[in-house]
């Protein structure tokens, strides 16, 4: 049989019709936005203590569908996920000393959340199966200065949370959820969040579901639920009016959510579960289609919970394939049409660089002028040298392809022509590999620190 002459050498292309827009506002949210202007009230919190300081009708309302979401929890919503994760780790008491281990694949404010407590971020690195921490890694960078672990449920999938909280257990950590990108996601028959002390939600523009920008805290402590409304609403003028013993970390600032935002909030978590639904079916299509590709090893199905699929994860194996993942991630975007953001792109390399990689960390300048407060611990304590997380570095540098194309509305025949793109260039791999000729990284080398865990 004939090999099609692939489209970045000359050949046609798999598709020219781009893919479709993820549209995400409806009639219900439009409804729900005139319904809060008709009011005049968009936004009900006020800074004191009183019947306002736990905002308005809507607020209330969508924190009580995210209870009932995360089963019975406490729910504090916020004006953005970051300002959550601050408020996490201020409710659970961390301060200047206090060590906090997190994984360093993941967005910045999972690290930088404690930096503005007095908290050092000591990175572990993750698993190269389901991309969450890895509590082996967990293990061996506890210290007597260890307060708290930071999980992150990357990608949707969830995190190993019996083994991470055995470790909590342990050493008497506290642990907080990163569930960003993992709403309404469940390990084994709980869902995520839920698990560790406190965790939380994202409702950024490109989550599942969103207000533009928002989060939603949760946990199943009152103690906890009360510290974060405290930090959430300028918590200094409020806590004069209660019996409050433990003033620390009480201070708060304005992370609070609009009535208009939470109206669309409690439409768009409507529409949830339907979106869990589509991408876990266009997950499970395109990974049959992938499956027996030499050099690809699409992320196996979670065995013991559920995914959410904000993006579709791979393993790339250049040694395999013949041709280095540039090439190959170029080789396939020739195939489809060209995309008119992010979630039309067919597929992109890594993800963010290792954050501990970064200047702050690097040159380990944060707060003030002084070093704060990388100088509140013995400088020999903490290693932000390259090579530190080799799982990690791996895939950012040569392993990790992603497709954000398992998503609504697409369907399966859509993702039938990445998977026909994907199998032709792989076809091709030794033709467009030795005619582009540029990034030779990893082809001559196998991979290493992966094999041990690949797919069958």
């Amino acid at each position: 049989m004939t090999k099609s002459k692939p489209a970045i050498l000359g050949g046609d292309p798999i598709r020219s019709i781009p893919f479709p827009k993820r549209v995400t506002m409806g009639a219900a949210e439009k409804q729900a936005v005139m319904e809060v202007m008709d009011s005049d009230v968009l936004s009900a919190f006020l800074g004191a203590a009183g019947p306002h300081f736990l905002g308005g009708e809507k607020v209330r309302a969508l924190e009580a569908e995210w209870s009932r979401l995360c089963g019975g929890s406490y729910a504090i919503s916020v004006n953005s996920w970051t300002s959550g994760l601050v408020a996490a780790v201020g409710a659970l008491g961390l301060g200047p000393g206090d060590e906090m281990i997190v994984p360093p694949y993941t967005m910045s404010a999972s690290a930088t959340c404690g930096l503005f407590y007095g908290v050092v971020p000591v990175f572990a690195d993750i698993d190269p199966i389901n991309f969450c921490i890895d509590p082996d890694s967990i293990r061996q960078r506890i210290s007597p200065r260890t307060r708290a672990i930071m999980v992150v449920h990357l990608f949707g999938h969830p995190a190993p949370m019996d083994a991470i909280l055995e470790i909590a257990a342990e050493h008497g950590l506290k642990v907080i959820e990163d569930a960003a990108q993992a709403p309404g996601v469940l390990w084994k028959d709980r869902p995520v969040g839920t698990w560790g002390d406190i965790g939380g939600f994202s409702f950024n523009f490109h989550k599942h579901i969103h207000t533009g920008e928002g989060g939603m805290l949760i946990t199943n402590c009152e103690d906890l639920a009360r510290r974060c409304q405290w930090i959430r609403n300028h918590g200094e003028n409020a806590v004069d009016h209660e019996e409050v013993e433990n003033l620390v970390n009480v201070i708060g600032g304005n992370y609070r959510l609009t009535e208009l935002q939470a109206a669309i909030g409690i439409a768009q978590l409507a529409k949830l579960p339907n979106i869990l639904t589509t991408r876990q079916r266009l997950a499970s299509h395109l990974r049959s289609k992938l499956h027996g590709l030499p050099g690809l090893l699409p992320q196996p199905q979670v065995e013991q919970g559920t995914h959410a699929y904000y993006v579709f994860p791979m393993r790339f194996d250049a040694a395999e394939a013949g041709i280095s993942r540039a090439n190959f991630v170029k080789a396939v975007k020739a195939e489809l049409p060209t995309p008119s953001g992010y979630e039309t792109t067919p597929l992109t390399e890594g993800y963010v660089r290792p954050l501990y990689l970064s200047k702050i960390y690097q040159q380990r300048i944060a707060i003030g002028r002084d070093g704060f407060p990388f100088n509140t611990v013995p400088p020999d304590s903490i290693d932000y040298s390259r090579g530190l997380c080799p799982v990690t570095e791996a895939l950012y540098e040569r392993e990790l392809v992603l497709t954000p194309l398992v998503r609504e509305p697409l369907a399966e025949r859509d993702l039938d022509d990445l998977a026909n793109a994907i199998t032709k260039v792989l076809e091709n791999a030794a033709d467009i590999q030795s005619t582009l000729g540029e990034s030779q990284e990893g082809i001559q080398t196998p991979v290493s620190v992966l094999n041990k865990s690949r797919l069958p």
